[in-house]
């Protein structure tokens, strides 16, 4: 017998295989051959892989949504910590509320006995009508006398961080907490305490003004910035902010001069006729003045500034015209300093933990 027979039928076939075909014939197979085993695992598999990507989709996106929704509650958590912390550090102690003459009023409360007194909080105003007048002290930080016809609120009162809100009126600040902790708003300027007494009126346009006794008082408005010495005062106008400083013993044309400077609406041939003015009519006391107007004319102006400041104060050795009519900050403050009226590192120091108005 040939092998060929036994694979695939042909040749010679042989007796005793043809005889056990014939006995076992009875039993053979008539259905189609099922697919190997490897094929229906792959079948299966194929059958149950979109039903286990939905679900292993569906568990992912749960997953996600469950993490985004613990991160929100947690950041929601967070900033309430982070708000209460720092209101309860801005509410800090409350100003004691003494009573000096009329009624003077917070809230609906108005204090009528001589020895009746009051808190201030974060958040309420004390009102004195046209009879009306109080003091509000703070230990750690001074006193205040609030005139008649004046409304005047606490905005921060924690560590390191007094800030009032003048309204309207007028108070006499005697403060003796470090420069730059203690702050009064006003409708048109932010008055810095630098370690210092004074008198901030503001009248019922915004309009204000302020007066240094003791000390000296920073005044600013967006980058606007006003040094007020012992013995000086400032105006300020809303939308225009601190004008420029000046002593009040100067003369009537010099201060007459500088308001219209400062404020009004004038005509190129009237600046320049009113910068003549104050040039000629400085003392050298107005070296205040004419230090800040070197930040405050144009560059053609500038020089001629420069030069009758020089004559008046002449500048430190580390100071050139050339710096200065460039407005180099380190010659300016150099300058300033050599006045004697308070050292200007203090201002850069705190005025800039304060937010500009």
């Amino acid at each position: 017998m040939k092998d060929d027979y036994l694979w695939d039928g042909s040749g010679e076939p042989d007796p005793e295989v043809q005889k056990l075909e014939n006995v076992l014939g009875r039993y053979r197979h008539d259905q189609p051959a099922p697919a190997p085993v490897v094929e229906q695992v792959f079948d299966q598999l194929a059958a149950e892989k979109p039903v286990r990507r939905r679900w292993s989709f569906f568990l992912s996106r749960l997953s996600f949504q469950l993490a985004a929704a613990t991160a929100v509650v947690l950041i929601g958590i967070t900033t309430f910590l982070v708000v209460r912390a720092r209101r309860a550090n801005d509410a800090g102690p409350a100003w004691e509320i003494a009573r000096i003459e009329g009624a003077p009023r917070v809230g609906w409360h108005s204090l009528r006995g001589n020895s009746e007194t009051a808190q201030l909080k974060v958040g309420q105003t004390l009102v004195t009508d046209n009879t009306s007048r109080a003091s509000i002290t703070l230990d750690e930080t001074g006193t205040i006398e609030v005139d008649p016809a004046s409304r005047l609120r606490v905005v921060a009162s924690g560590l390191n961080r007094k800030r009032l809100s003048l309204e309207r009126g007028t108070i006499h600040a005697t403060i003796w907490a470090p420069p730059g902790e203690f702050v009064v708003d006003t409708p048109s300027a932010v008055a810095v305490d630098l370690g210092c007494v004074y008198t901030l009126h503001v009248d019922d346009s915004g309009t204000g003004l302020l007066r240094t006794t003791m000390g000296w008082v920073g005044f600013k408005l967006n980058g606007h910035e006003s040094f007020i010495p012992a013995g000086a005062v400032c105006a300020t106008r809303p939308k225009i902010g601190p004008g420029t400083p000046y002593f009040e013993d100067a003369s009537a044309s010099f201060r007459d001069a500088l308001t219209k400077f400062d404020f009004a609406k004038i005509t190129p041939q009237e600046r320049n006729a009113l910068l003549g003015i104050l040039l000629v009519d400085a003392r050298k006391e107005d070296a205040l003045t004419l230090w800040h107007l070197l930040s405050r004319v144009s560059d053609a102006e500038r020089p001629g500034v420069y030069d009758r400041l020089a004559v008046l104060a002449p500048p430190p050795k580390d100071v050139t015209r050339e710096g200065i009519l460039r407005l180099d900050q380190k010659m300016l403050d150099s300058w300033w300093n050599s006045f004697g009226y308070g050292d200007v590192y203090l201002w850069h120091m705190y005025e800039r933990t304060w937010s500009e108005k």
